[in-house]
Order: structure tokens, then C-alpha cells, then sequence
């Protein structure tokens, strides 16, 4: 059996950065403050809890309160949803997303995960934007987990549980955080690059890179030769 994770923003559904700004405009009307930056590499980690916690600190110089937090999240999620409303090409599927979860979930070589730098509750609502089913996928969210390693760990732990030991581990992402984790972990990446800018995976000794998921037997071929000697 081998595991596929994904990343979801960039990787499964595009935004363009709304949601990026959504954050941070949450934030300010939840806070009062200014937010620094939506350039996810300036923070120590790229997830959720950190950026948030890295930016609460700095303003109140303490961590925030699960009460806090909580508000902040449930602020977060109404905005998406409600710009989603506003704007519904503002979150699209990465093209042939939903179809290559469902093909390989049927295929009883590969078992998909999730592992994402958001938290559970806006990440769940951005798949359910595209169709893309995650109840029974299992999942690595930023909730308590502040390192991107934290949350892979997570999902493939729960793949254990529930599968057994993969014969091999696979993560899809479109960032350079997620080549970045791979090669920490010595983790094949398959890199995912909507826009087309394939070169960005591609200069960085990524060896398969696609801008979608259309041709469902390249990306098949993809997970069974990438090995972990990306960059």
C-alpha cells in the first residue's frame, strides 16, 4: 500500500490568496491590531498555530487563550465562506482534484491522506467548496500541531492504525515549505504548480511536477517512481 498525502491550499484548492487575506483581515477585526505579513515564510513555521500564535505574542506579549483562539478561528471560517459567497471563482478546484482523490481512493494499491499547515475547520470547509469527501481521509490539521513534520506525522500515524504499514510515503504540495518538509523528512514530493510555473519544483531537483490532475495515469506513474532524493 502506498500513502498519498496532500496538501489542500495550492495543492487541491486555489485561492489566490483570499484565504491569506481573510486571515489577516480576521485577525484585525478580531484583535484590533495591525496583521505583519501574509508572506507565510516569515514565521517560524507554516501552519496555523504558529503564525497566529507568532503574531498574538508579539502583540500581547502572551499566548492567546483557547477562548481566543476559538473566536478567532469561528471569525476566520464566516469570512471565507462569506467571500466564497461574494466571489465563487475565489476558491477552485485544482484541475481534476476531486476526480484523482476518488480514483485513487478506489484503487486498492494507494490510500490518500491530508496533511495541511491550516487548521481542521477552514480546511474542511475549503474541500467541501470543491466535493472533495475528508471524513474518512485520514488527516494531519495545524490544531496542536505547530511544525509541518508535527502534522505529516499525525496523518501517518492514523494511516497505520487504520491500514498498516505503507510500503512507501508520498506528499503532494505546491510551496516551498513543502519541499522544504520532504527533504527534512526524506519524503518523495510530487510538486503541484496551478499556474503552470513548473520550474519553481522543477530548477530545485523536483522530478515530477504537474499544473493538475487530468492525466490521472501520469500522475499514477508519478507515485510509483518518485523517490526521496528531491533538491
Amino acid at each position: 500500500m502506498i500513502f498519498v498525502i496532500f496538501d489542500i491550499d495550492g495543492t487541491l484548492v486555489h485561492s489566490n490568496k483570499v484565504d491569506s487575506q481573510c486571515f489577516a483581515d480576521s485577525y484585525e477585526q478580531v484583535f484590533g491590531r495591525s496583521f505583519p505579513s501574509i508572506d507565510w515564510r516569515d514565521y517560524p513555521h507554516v501552519t496555523d498555530d504558529t503564525i497566529f500564535g507568532t503574531v498574538f505574542k508579539h502583540h500581547f506579549s502572551r499566548s492567546a487563550t483557547d477562548w481566543e483562539k476559538q473566536k478567532f478561528q469561528e471569525h476566520f471560517v464566516a469570512s471565507i465562506i462569506a467571500e466564497r459567497e461574494k466571489k465563487p471563482e475565489a476558491f477552485y478546484e485544482v484541475p481534476g482534484a476531486r476526480a484523482m482523490v476518488e480514483a485513487l481512493s478506489r484503487n486498492e494499491r494507494y490510500r490518500v491522506g491530508i496533511a495541511t499547515g491550516g487548521w481542521q475547520a477552514p480546511a474542511q470547509v475549503k474541500l467541501d467548496f470543491v466535493g472533495i469527501k475528508f471524513a474518512e481521509i485520514p488527516a494531519g490539521y495545524a490544531d496542536g500541531n505547530p511544525t509541518r513534520p508535527d502534522i505529516i506525522h499525525t496523518a501517518v500515524n492514523q494511516a497505520r492504525a487504520r491500514y498498516g504499514e505503507p510500503t512507501k510515503i508520498v506528499y503532494v504540495g505546491d510551496a516551498i515549505w513543502d519541499l522544504a518538509t520532504c527533504q527534512e523528512m526524506e519524503l518523495p514530493l510530487i510538486g503541484i504548480r496551478v499556474k503552470g510555473d513548473l520550474k519553481f519544483f522543477t530548477e530545485r531537483g523536483v522530478k515530477f511536477v504537474f499544473s493538475g490532475y487530468e492525466d490521472l495515469a501520469a500522475f499514477e506513474q508519478a507515485i510509483e517512481l518518485v523517490e526521496s532524493s528531491n533538491g
